[in-house]
């Protein structure tokens, strides 16, 4: 059976494209602002530019979703899947406060993700993740020289 469909605009998406069109015109305003350029290639600007039109496609996108009908009986939230969402970050920002380190944080974040989307090898989760988190950490850190949270594993490298 299909549910009823309700013509009348979502206001919550409307709100929030409206938000997200404020913080892209403030993004490149910022960016518009910015007095360092660099002598060659793309400066800091470039990136605030970019992020803006990012904001401003996600506007776009809330828009458009604003004013599609929309069903009135939508699923039930899976609260489990949420729980390990939840779990997901707060292991993430447990591992980095307790001095585990980006590669610990970001492999538990990716094993109870992928948990939460229903896949049940957690093992393999977290060697996936360990090695997309070495990968993440080495591509940062040595080759952007960008420093991430440091814990035992990050300095063996």
């Amino acid at each position: 059976m299909s549910g009823k469909t309700l013509h009348t605009p979502n206001r919550p998406a409307a709100v929030v494209a409206v938000i997200l069109f404020a913080i892209a015109f403030i993004t490149y305003w910022d960016a518009s602002a910015m007095t360092v350029r660099a002598s060659y290639g793309m400066g800091a600007n470039a990136t605030s530019y970019f992020v803006a039109v990012l904001f401003v496609a996600l506007g776009v996108g809330h828009l458009v979703s604003a004013f599609k009908p929309f069903d009135l009986e939508a699923e039930a939230s899976d609260w489990k899947a949420i729980g390990w969402i939840g779990l997901a970050l707060a292991s993430l920002i447990g591992s980095i406060w307790l001095g585990g380190g980006f590669i610990v944080g970001s492999t538990l974040l990716f094993a109870f993700t992928a948990r939460a989307f229903g896949r049940r090898a957690l093992l393999a989760d977290i060697c996936i993740g360990a090695v997309l988190a070495i990968l993440i950490f080495l591509l940062f850190n040595k080759l952007l020289t960008l420093a991430l949270p440091q814990g035992p594993l990050e300095r063996l490298f």
